[in-house]
């Protein structure tokens, strides 16, 4: 699920990014804070950083007095990806396994379905593996699924989100 949210961070910008005009300031400050929203990534609470909506304000800068550089309190609207438990999405197959699959689905890579998940396929080996059921529907590497999300886990080392996801319900499975 998307989520908008207001944030407010600190940004800091080093003595010789600072300009009289003011206009290379608000750059600058921009900047950093667009580089600080990409290295973040992710956050427990939040999910995924996308993307950057509004600047709503920015603070007075307050100079720190051992660097010299000035730490400005910015005011941002934010958008993020954040997976629910029960929640319908789509993803993409990039890994076929023996027990199940591992799929992605936006800026998620690690969501694993397991081949206990989905009841109606069996394992068929090979060079290319895949899923197979009675319907002649296929599971394999590539393929699009609906599936809904069954738990989730923050993995804070990785600064990602990892998903068990389960294909048992109306309307799961390939897409077309």
């Amino acid at each position: 699920m998307f989520l908008k949210t207001q944030l407010s961070w600190n940004v800091i910008i080093p003595a010789e990014n600072l300009d009289a005009k003011g206009l290379m300031l608000q750059r600058s400050i921009i900047v950093r804070l667009m580089d600080q929203f990409a290295r973040k990534k992710a956050t427990k609470d939040l999910g995924y950083f996308l993307a950057i909506k509004d600047l709503e304000s920015i603070g007075e800068g307050r100079v720190r007095e051992l660097t010299g550089e000035v730490l400005f309190p910015v005011v941002f609207t934010a958008i993020s990806f954040k997976l629910f438990r029960g929640e319908i999405l789509e993803g993409v197959v990039h890994k076929v396994l023996k027990h199940g699959v591992f799929l992605r689905s936006g800026p998620v890579e690690n969501i694993y379905l397991s081949n206990l998940k989905m009841s109606d396929y069996t394992y068929s080996p090979g060079e290319n593996p895949e899923f197979l059921s009675e319907k002649a529907s296929k599971i394999g590497k590539d393929v699009k699924l609906r599936f809904m999300v069954i738990g989730t886990k923050w993995m804070e080392a990785e600064r990602e989100i990892q998903a068990l996801v389960s294909l048992e319900g109306d309307y799961l499975g390939p897409v077309s």
